[in-house]
């Protein structure tokens, strides 16, 4: 080969070499799925049983094997100096390593998706709990059980934390959407979405700094301009949430406030039921919409507060605001009334209460806690692979939680950057949206669902 022609085959290399780079650098999810997947691909499949070896995921079985056996010839062909030797095939029985055997890989914008189906004997949690050795061996970000059906799973694997950097516009796709609100994007690229219709009620658990407060900034934003009627208890003086209040149809500030605007609550949820039986409708959303009641979202501050007794003086109080909280949380979902319970530290030392109350809010937010009692509180009952997870949280990643309800599974999450100015210039923009309390309680107005 003369040197113009290598000088041409390095061009063209250098060529190639520079346009790849171009096009990871300025196409990076095109380059992803034209490039990187189907070699991450063939890097997975070819690696698999020693991968799967290496996390202690094979079996050893008995198959019937081919083999070939060396026998020396004996007689006048073996005459020379030299070794003959005749090739024989036998069939036996070995000891052959089986690897559970792979589906189909899906690729995502973040990564892939790894359908596996178990050999026997295996569950779930046996691939749970080598999750980080997979990481490390497909050097990716992270790995873990995305979901399961009987004797099969599937991994779901992130080139890189989408979480790192969270840009989603106010709202999300599709904002506008009843009771709809999208605060931020899961683990998986996906949007994360709250439809309180279909998850009711949450618990939004988080230290100071953690990134409560900025969730909860993002579900006022996204109510806001809504159909809906926003209700407060902040017990903390009123310092949260005064400065929405011209969006709020009520705050309450002490607890006696809370405890009667909680009787209140639960004597409209009673008036609500009242019309639904009398119109034979089994929730508000069967009923016309000229006879259809405004929502009502309540968002609780510092639920702690609701509950702790400084002397037994308090004491009836605060049974009467965990019973009226209870049934709100039991019958509000079919009657248009919606729950939103923040707290720093919960747990149940708070009394049976709380538990009873943690019961009904099947939709959980778990920041960064500083307490492993209050992550048990939000996550215990799900998943003890989430309440890893949410203990695991970095102070340096605020935001960053792990939330349960939409889909029956649990993600990190990372909701984007509300700050107070955009929520309470939400809250005075869409001032006119908020309906009058009193006439709320003494006949709603009806609104257009549509």
């Amino acid at each position: 080969m003369d040197a113009s022609t290598v000088y041409l085959v390095l061009g063209v290399l250098a060529a190639a070499a520079a346009g790849l780079w171009a096009w990871h650098r300025w196409h990076p999810l095109s380059f992803w799925y034209g490039v990187a997947f189907p070699i991450r691909v063939v890097r997975v499949y070819l690696t698999w049983r020693s991968v799967a070896s290496g996390c202690k995921l094979t079996r050893t079985k008995r198959a019937w094997r081919v083999t070939l056996d060396a026998i020396p010839v004996v007689g006048p062909a073996a005459r020379s100096a030299a070794t003959v030797v005749e090739q024989k095939r036998r069939v036996r029985r070995v000891d052959v390593e089986q690897a559970p055997r792979l589906g189909l890989m899906l690729p995502t914008p973040y990564g892939w998706r790894l359908r596996i189906k178990l050999l026997d004997g295996q569950i779930p949690e046996d691939y749970a709990k080598v999750a980080e050795r997979f990481a490390h061996s497909w050097r990716v970000h992270g790995v873990r059980v995305l979901e399961h059906k009987p004797g099969r799973i599937t991994l779901l694997a992130t080139r890189r934390d989408p979480l790192k950097l969270v840009t989603v516009t106010a709202g999300g796709a599709g904002a506008g959407d009843l009771l709809v609100v999208r605060p931020g994007v899961l683990e998986n690229g996906e949007p994360w979405v709250m439809d309180f219709r279909t998850v009711p009620h949450w618990m939004i658990v988080g230290a100071t700094q953690s990134g409560k407060s900025n969730l909860a900034n993002a579900i006022i934003r996204a109510l806001s301009p809504q159909p809906v009627a926003l209700i407060g208890f902040d017990l903390k003086g009123g310092v949260e949430f005064t400065p929405y209040a011209p969006r709020l149809s009520a705050l309450a500030t002490t607890r006696k406030e809370s405890v009667d605007l909680l009787a209140e609550l639960v004597a409209e949820v009673e008036s609500r039921m009242a019309v639904c039986r009398a119109q034979g409708a089994r929730n508000i959303w069967k009923l016309a919409e000229s006879a259809r009641p405004v929502p009502i979202v309540a968002l609780v501050d510092e639920v702690a507060e609701l509950f702790l007794m400084g002397d037994k003086s308090e004491k009836d109080e605060v049974a009467k605001t965990g019973t009226a909280l209870l049934r709100v949380a039991q019958l509000g979902r079919a009657f248009g009334v919606f729950l939103i319970i923040c707290g720093q530290r919960v747990g149940s030392d708070l009394g049976p209460g709380v538990t009873a109350l943690r019961a009904q809010l099947s939709g959980r937010v778990c920041h960064r806690v500083n307490d492993p009692e209050t992550a048990n509180m939000a996550l215990g009952d799900l998943d003890p692979a989430a309440l890893e997870v949410a203990r695991s949280i970095a102070a340096e990643t605020p935001g960053v939680a792990v939330v349960s309800g939409q889909d029956g599974t649990w993600h990190r999450a990372r909701a984007v950057h509300v700050s107070e100015e955009e929520a309470e210039q939400a809250a005075r923009d869409f001032a006119p949206l908020a309906p009058s309390w009193d006439d709320l309680i003494g006949g709603p107005p009806a609104i257009d669902a549509a």
